[in-house]
């Protein structure tokens, strides 16, 4: 258990918290979702961390490589569905992007059933950094920054599917080929 991995798993365990807070007091507390915000900051930091980490001192394991993931959509969509739950996304969009995780999962499954490792492309890293400050956005919920709230919430989908669209168009032969 390296310190990458112990990091994935801090962030899993800050999950419950953030949802905690964001849904206390109905979600109309500002206090409790500055709260949320500054737990979900640190939460999306580990995720660079961790990376950085492992990749720098060849501390890549397994373990990180399902969990890293993992831990990144579970955070993610469980501010998606909080802001459901809040009435501050519409169901389908979240829709849309939860279907999208689980459409990548399957295909790196599949892949990996056919030894190949799907990396993470960089439409994928540009969705999630998108897909975290949108959530930030959502999170501290200021009226001034609601423009710059629905630009990024515009933002995240739209690189949500491509980077969806990218992802099928490299690998689409894993489904029809086993293989690349």
């Amino acid at each position: 258990m390296n310190l990458p991995n112990k990091l994935t798993i801090l962030r899993i365990i800050m999950i419950p918290f953030f949802v905690l807070f964001m849904l206390l007091d109905g979600g109309v507390s500002q206090t409790y979702r500055y709260i949320a915000a500054v737990i979900f900051i640190v939460a999306s930091f580990t995720d660079l961390l961790d990376g950085k980490i492992a990749r720098k001192y060849n501390l890549v394991t397994n373990f990180g490589k399902f969990m890293d993931p993992l831990a990144d959509k579970l955070l993610v969509c469980s501010g998606l569905i909080c802001f459901v739950g809040l009435g501050q996304l519409p169901a389908w969009f979240v829709i849309i992007i939860i279907s999208r995780e689980f459409i990548i999962s399957g295909f790196r499954l599949v892949a990996s059933d056919n030894g190949v490792v799907i990396a993470a492309s960089y439409w994928g890293k540009f969705k999630t950094v998108s897909q975290m400050i949108m959530s930030v956005l959502l999170i501290v919920n200021i009226p001034a920054l609601s423009i710059l709230t629905t630009i990024f919430s515009v933002i995240a989908l739209i690189l949500t599917v491509v980077s969806l669209i990218d992802y099928i168009a490299k690998n689409y032969r894993v489904l029809t080929e086993g293989s690349l």
